[in-house]
């Protein structure tokens, strides 16, 4: 996974060895603050992408001709705005996607190369459009984390974490290989082989305690990818043998909404004359889904199958007897008023 740090290392990388001068893999992981192993890993990268690095054998060091340049992206105006506007909005301190504020800087580079008549009109379009992440974990104190597991990712190497699990409700060490680190809905995640559960697990990198880097090394399998590991689940939580075909019916007025979106990669849609939809969709689980169902109230009815409708059955009888009793008073908190 590349992420906005990395793409400034290989940026950083190519200013190096444009400079003139030979420098070997010692010297580049010193200026780069990395192992030798990912100075070989982005040389690699970058000699793939077109750039023409060589090795001097006489200098024992590597080079790039002055010349030599990365070659222009020609983008549409389509291509431009869009580019913009996702970064704008992406990058932002408070609303944009955690860790990647780099993005907004990013936007403005690409908008000061514009043609001044051209950035004007881009620069009023763009603040008149906006996109609106859903409300996420801020991960404040997650930072350190992620960049430590994408620098063990880069660089195949095991880290050994302190997490505080939800599951076992306690604080739990374990020695992680990582697979993949990715953004899903609300925070951060990391997937990998775990030592202590001796299986692929995912954690929530808010959840992160502490973590180690070790100088042991593991081997992603070579089939591995999220859309196998997730399988059918309805979200993130795959429950291994739970394999369940759901339809479940939306009143009119809810209808039309459910069916404007694609929920799930195996859903299908059907609709019925009195104007109400039966959402149809295969899931690994039933513990993800139930949520969603539930939170459309009395305008969502489970038709199958019956373990799912009991489940929810049980939820509502919970429900009714939270809000049978008196309603609770409000904790009151009063403030100090600063002299």
């Amino acid at each position: 996974m590349a992420s906005i740090e990395r793409v400034q290392r290989l940026l950083n990388l190519v200013g190096l060895l444009q400079s003139g001068r030979n420098f070997n893999s010692a010297q580049l992981a010193d200026i780069c603050q990395v192992s030798r192993r990912t100075v070989f890993r982005d040389i690699k990268t970058l000699q793939e992408s077109g750039v023409s690095v060589s090795f001097d054998e006489e200098k024992q060091g590597y080079s790039l001709p002055q010349t030599s340049f990365l070659p222009p992206a020609e983008l549409t105006l389509e291509e431009t705005i869009s580019l913009l506007l996702l970064c704008h909005e992406l990058g932002g301190q408070t609303g944009g996607v955690p860790f990647q504020h780099p993005a907004r800087s990013a936007a403005l580079k690409l908008l000061s190369n514009l043609p001044r008549h051209l950035r004007d009109y881009v620069g009023e379009l763009t603040a008149s459009m906006a996109v609106g992440p859903n409300p996420h974990n801020p991960l404040d104190e997650a930072k350190p984390f992620y960049q430590q597991l994408l620098d063990a990712l880069a660089e195949d190497r095991q880290i050994r974490i302190g997490y505080d699990s939800l599951f076992e409700q306690k604080e739990i060490s374990t020695l992680l290989s990582p697979y993949r680190v990715f953004f899903h809905r609300r925070s951060w995640y990391v997937v990998g082989r775990s030592s202590l559960h001796r299986a692929v697990r995912t954690f929530n990198v808010g959840r992160i305690l502490k973590a180690e880097t070790l100088d042991s090394t593991y081997e992603t399998p070579p089939r591995f990818s999220l859309d196998r590991h997730f399988g059918n689940a309805w979200s993130m939580i795959r429950e291994p043998g739970e394999r369940h075909d759901v339809i479940v019916r939306f009143q009119s007025l809810v209808a039309r909404n459910v069916a404007e979106i694609n929920w799930h990669k195996t859903q299908n849609t059907v609709w019925n004359d009195d104007g109400t939809l039966d959402f149809q969709v295969t899931v690994d689980g039933l513990g993800e889904i139930m949520w969603w169902i539930l939170g459309y109230g009395k305008h969502a009815e489970v038709i199958r199958p019956t373990a799912l409708r009991k489940r929810i059955q049980e939820q509502i009888s919970a429900m009714q007897k939270t809000y049978a009793g008196k309603t609770p008073k409000a904790e009151t908190k009063t403030r100090k008023r600063k002299p």
